[in-house]
């Protein structure tokens, strides 16, 4: 091959998710060869697409949808050339799928998890592949689409580095393939499409100030295509932008457990001092809730989660299959929760103790301020009025012994934050300039500064994944 390459294309995509994947489909429509690199093995495949709920929104007004992409950025404003394009391309994502043979529909009764915000009424709530949540339908439906356009896709290759030529132009990658190098050359672009790096201990900690919390999503993402965009020269947006749910690790497990309490609102939040400092259920979105006035990360830093056996024996405090199937441990690893918690309990993911004091010692929290804030929080619930703000329907005492409690590091959902893109997808260096023949998509580049609302990144990774396709595909061959 010229320039020693093991093989060439005119379109190098990295990452097969939803980003990846459209970028691939939308780059092959336009006629180009296209080699797509995904760092994991058969079966493994796919990022946090594939354990996704895999629902985009539905996107009822281009204009009153870029309102309410302003208005969830607040202060932390985007490009108005960004907004635009997210708005018109989101708003076609429905057509595009059903172009490649998926028969969208919409999924229960969502509402806009900011409805408070200017343009939420726009927000059309979830649709998914048969109006159903994942199960993997969607990245199914995207990878067969992905092979049928005659895209060469190479599993268990991850990329290492972008080359670049002399001009600092992205010209192909390097990349390891069964244990061998591979060089890969872009005769027109690279489309970065890698996820996030919310499995790197270490930019976690540097960008989030999360150390050692767990991850619900693919042990993918861990930062590859941010690194290699930095080698080259990118900068860097929304670094510290991500969600976070209550969670914990599991031993034998590579991803971490998600908890969501639906059976019983019996449970509180404390700190190491025993104190409930926040509401546990603000109104919230993917990432941010509203308190005190404003819009914040949720959950932010660990926190020791308390309940009592009514909440145990009320149904498994993380969601069932039926109910949300969606995540690795449970996709992936094939776990399924016991319906009374008792499993988790006898494994000592979950602590047990007669006494709060004596949960309290187990756990590492101070047991006066645990038993104080138990017996504020009954008062709470007899009053029918929380002093933190929790509404009244969620008030349910702890007063049924044995107590239990785990500690939530939090657990991470995504990162947003990667290489600072532009409208047409081509990321830019710190002088806001082009770095030649690269592009970026997905959360390894999210658009999203603070706010999001459901199906915002299956949609934002649709949208601009074509952009990325689209554009890499139309540059002149080298």
């Amino acid at each position: 091959m010229s320039n020693g390459w093991d093989r060439e294309a005119d379109v190098v995509v990295l990452g097969m998710g939803a980003a990846g994947c459209a970028a691939a489909i939308t780059a092959a429509d336009a006629g180009a060869s296209v080699i797509l690199l995904e760092k994991m093995p058969e079966g493994r495949e796919g990022g946090n697409t594939r354990i996704s709920g895999g629902i985009w929104y539905e996107s009822l007004d281009r204009d009153g949808m870029a309102t309410y992409l302003r208005s969830l950025c607040g202060p932390f404003t985007l490009p108005e050339e960004i907004v635009q394009v997210w708005a018109d391309e989101t708003y076609k994502n429905t057509e595009w799928l059903e172009g490649l043979g998926v028969t969208p529909g919409v999924h229960a009764d969502y509402k806009p998890e900011y409805p408070e915000m200017p343009g939420a009424e726009f927000y059309g709530g979830y649709l998914g592949v048969n109006g159903e949540m994942g199960q993997q339908l969607l990245w199914k439906a995207l990878s067969a689409a992905v092979r049928d356009k005659g895209v060469e896709v190479l599993l268990d290759t991850p990329a290492n580095e972008l080359v670049t030529d002399a001009d600092g132009a992205v010209v192909g990658v390097a990349a390891t393939s069964g244990g061998q190098p591979l060089r890969v050359g872009a005769r027109r672009g690279v489309v970065l499409a890698t996820g996030g790096f919310e499995n790197n201990p270490d930019m976690v900690r540097d960008y989030l100030q999360l150390p050692g919390s767990p991850v619900w999503g693919s042990p993918a993402g861990t930062g590859d295509g941010i690194k290699m965009a930095q080698k080259v020269g990118a900068d860097l947006w929304h670094m510290d932008n991500m969600m976070a749910a209550l969670g914990f690790a599991a031993d034998g497990f590579e991803a971490g457990m998600y908890v969501m309490f639906i059976y019983s609102m019996g449970f509180i939040c404390v700190g190491n001092d025993g104190r409930r400092s926040h509401n546990e259920m603000p109104p919230q979105g993917h990432g941010h809730a509203l308190i005190d006035g404003d819009y914040e990360l949720f959950q932010r830093r660990p926190l020791h989660v308390i309940f009592d056996e009514t909440t145990r024996q009320a149904g498994p405090i993380s969601p069932p299959r039926e109910i949300l199937p969606v995540g690795w441990n449970l996709l992936m690893e094939g776990y399924e929760w016991s319906a009374d918690n008792s499993a988790e309990i006898d494994k000592g993911w979950i602590q047990k103790a007669d006494t709060l004091a004596e949960l309290a010692e187990i756990v590492g929290i101070d047991p006066d301020g645990l038993e104080a804030s138990v017996a504020d929080w009954n008062e709470a619930c007899a009053d029918g009025h929380d002093p933190l703000g929790r509404p009244a329907a969620t008030l349910a005492p702890l007063a049924t012994p044995p107590y239990y409690g785990f500690t939530s590091a939090p657990l991470l959902g995504w990162t947003n934050g990667g290489p600072r893109r532009n409208e047409k997808a081509q990321v830019l260096d710190p002088f806001g300039e082009t770095i030649g023949r690269l592009y970026a998509a997905g959360t390894v580049s999210s658009t999203y500064s603070r706010c999001k609302d459901g199906g915002f990144h299956i949609g934002d990774a649709l949208a601009f994944g074509r952009v990325a396709g689209r554009n890499a595909a139309a540059e002149t061959p080298q």
